[in-house]
């Protein structure tokens, strides 16, 4: 297990990374990747809020939850690979374009799952995705013999999920208990497949992206205690007790945001850093 090789032409063997390789970081590649996922994160919050507005907070919670489920779960897919098996050469560069525009075409059909719970446009988005992650397994499965197994599982269950997905959700109706009993087969699959063998994903690395992608969420807070105090700062034009009314509350979401941030940062130089965890479970 090394760092990807120095360039040779515009392809190289794929090799598992070391997972105790030391700085390892995030590259621009896996940046650009989640700023993709921003679009549909912010889509997906959006729409919860506007359903609780209008009074529709248990419609709401269940699309949010099934949306947010497949955009965290895309984007999962490709970090825990990316960790383990990104050799930075242009078949993989240009596979993880592919990918990224899957996200966007899932991002696009956000509006469509909330308001009819067509996720039509969704899983055309996450066929692109898982296209493109099956073949990078596919490789990965040609290149590497030691894990050669568990990348055939990979690909295997990958593949049977989405033709799962595609017989639930091209129907016009279907039961929720559907879309969870998918949700367990998803979750099933890396199970399953690292029986055959463990991936070299890196615990640093592992742990740094899922930081980032939880700033990602908590972007969505922060943008929320932004609108609050414009709301504040244009009901200027409101008269007197309204004035008052409407500041009263803008300040109390405020006041709100900052207080979970607060208790989620306050016990933070207690803990272990994420990637020491990891270290410490490799197996999970």
């Amino acid at each position: 297990m090394t760092e990807p090789a120095a360039p040779q032409g515009w392809r190289r063997t794929i090799v598992a990374r070391d997972a105790r390789e030391q700085h390892r970081a995030a590259t621009p590649l896996e940046l650009l990747f989640d700023l993709c996922f921003v679009a549909a994160v912010a889509q997906a919050a959006a729409h919860l809020h506007h359903a609780v507005v209008v009074g529709h907070v248990g419609a709401g919670v269940t699309g949010y939850l099934m949306v947010f489920f497949a955009i965290w779960w895309a984007w999962v897919n490709f970090t825990w690979f990316a960790s383990a098996y990104d050799n930075d050469d242009v078949p993989y560069r240009l596979a993880t374009m592919v990918e990224i525009a899957g996200a966007l075409v899932i991002a696009a059909g956000v509006p469509r799952a909330f308001e009819s719970r067509d996720f039509v446009v969704i899983l055309l988005g996450y066929a692109v995705m898982r296209l493109a992650l099956v073949g990078q397994w596919v490789r990965v499965a040609v290149e590497v013999p030691a894990v050669r197994a568990t990348a055939l599982r990979f690909v295997a269950g990958l593949s049977v999920c989405m033709v799962g997905w595609a017989v639930l959700l091209l129907r016009p109706e279907w039961p929720a208990w559907a879309f969870v009993v998918m949700v367990a087969a998803e979750l099933a699959v890396p199970v399953w497949a690292e029986r055959a063998g463990r991936t070299s994903w890196h615990p640093g690395h592992v742990a740094e992206r899922y930081g980032l992608f939880t700033l990602i969420v908590l972007g969505e807070a922060i943008l929320a205690a932004t609108v609050a105090v414009q709301t504040a700062i244009d009901s200027r034009r409101m008269a007197g007790g309204l004035y008052v009314t409407r500041r009263g509350r803008a300040a109390d979401r405020v006041r709100d945001v900052v207080a979970v941030l607060r208790q989620a940062c306050s016990g933070v130089p207690e803990l272990q850093p994420g990637g020491v965890r990891l270290e410490l479970r490799p197996t999970t």
